[in-house]
């Protein structure tokens, strides 16, 4: 299985966060890019307790800004996930490369990133709710973005 699909998270600020999301691209064969700052102290050992024994298992890129994380990927497309999407991510056609992009748990992305995102695809909520836990999320649009993508052989 060629994985090309990766996940990238913009600034977070909860390190279980970064261990449960180094979980979920281990296990699913992907890479994982965390654009810095980080909301809190980047601590190597907080962070392989927190992902249990998976980091090893995956390609961890950190970038110190933004710009960046765009300059590692210029042939890529950015897939923005985010609560103002009118587009539901069932209804986007993801790509080989495309690079789905999770903004800070406390803000979400600036609005120039916003802008800049190649697409923005949200999750429709029922009734009153508002978001779901960022990985969890993040977990439901890379299922369906290896769905459209990945072709499994034995």
């Amino acid at each position: 299985m060629n994985v090309t699909i990766s996940l990238a998270l913009y600034q977070p600020d909860i390190a279980l966060n970064v261990g449960a999301a180094i979980r979920l691209c281990a296990c699913l064969g992907t890479s994982l890019d965390i654009i810095e700052p980080c909301g809190f102290p980047w601590d190597e050992r907080k962070i392989k307790r927190s992902a249990m024994d998976y980091v090893d298992l995956l390609d961890l890129n950190r970038h110190t800004s933004y710009t960046d994380f765009v300059k590692s990927c210029p042939q890529r497309r950015i897939i923005l996930l985010t609560t103002k999407a009118d587009l539901p991510y069932t209804d986007f056609e993801f790509k080989e490369g495309d690079i789905l992009l999770a903004g800070r748990e406390s803000a979400g992305v600036p609005e120039d990133i916003h802008q800049n995102a190649h697409a923005r695809v949200g999750i429709p909520m029922q009734g009153k709710a508002r978001s779901l836990n960022v990985i969890n999320a993040c977990a439901m649009v890379m299922g369906e973005a290896l769905r459209q993508t990945v072709s499994l052989t034995k």
